[in-house]
């Protein structure tokens, strides 16, 4: 498999993935300005909206998005139980939606952007005071966002991870705060972050 990243960008959540499942994976960084990968490859080839993960499957299917390219992860490993069956599975996409939709895309995407000015970043801290909220209550005596560990706290690690980089402060939400605490001390995610702010940091 290869699996197309940015460093500390939401393809995080694909290597933690694919750490968690034992998996080996030919991992190709991205640099999403120039729309080309380390070794020179055009990425719009691969990924014509230029964005990042995305994965060539063993049969060289190419996937994109995150919430499919999880899935698909977890199903290729199933012994590594990343994703339930049966309706737990509606609740994994449910998780999953809400990361992507309202926590990366509506928060934290005008949050990290340059492109979006003060207003936008404001309604944007403002969403996700709710949003956190609603996380918070979910997470209150919970381990995980399922029963067990799954790609939806994958994602989350990597979502989390950003909201120190735009000073959005976590400290209202104490469930929260234990959860990321939790996710940073467990061995796959913890490799995947060290090793993405040491190539962060060398770019940077």
């Amino acid at each position: 498999m290869d699996v197309y990243y940015s460093p500390l960008a939401c393809s995080l959540a694909s290597r933690i993935a694919l750490y968690e499942a034992g998996a080996e994976a030919r991992f190709h960084r991205v640099d999403t300005k120039a729309g080309r990968t380390a070794e020179g490859e055009d990425y719009r080839a691969v990924n014509p909206k230029g964005l990042v993960p995305a994965i060539r499957t063993p049969d060289g299917e190419v996937l994109t998005e995150n919430a499919a390219v999880l899935q698909y992860i977890a199903d290729a490993y199933p012994e590594a139980g990343l994703a339930p069956q049966g309706f737990e599975r509606y609740r994994l996409q449910q998780w999953l939606n809400f990361i992507s939709s309202e926590l990366h895309k509506f928060v934290f995407t005008p949050l990290l952007s340059p492109k979006f000015d003060d207003a936008a970043k404001a309604v944007a801290r403002e969403a996700g005071a709710e949003r956190f909220a609603h996380l918070d209550a979910h997470l209150a005596g919970r381990e995980w966002i399922l029963d067990r560990f799954s790609v939806a706290d994958a994602y989350l690690a990597a979502v989390l991870n950003w909201a120190q980089a735009v000073r959005f402060d976590l400290d209202e939400y104490p469930a929260v705060i234990a959860y990321r605490d939790r996710l940073r001390a467990r061995p796959a995610v913890a490799r995947a972050l060290g090793e993405e702010f040491a190539e962060y940091r060398l770019a940077a």
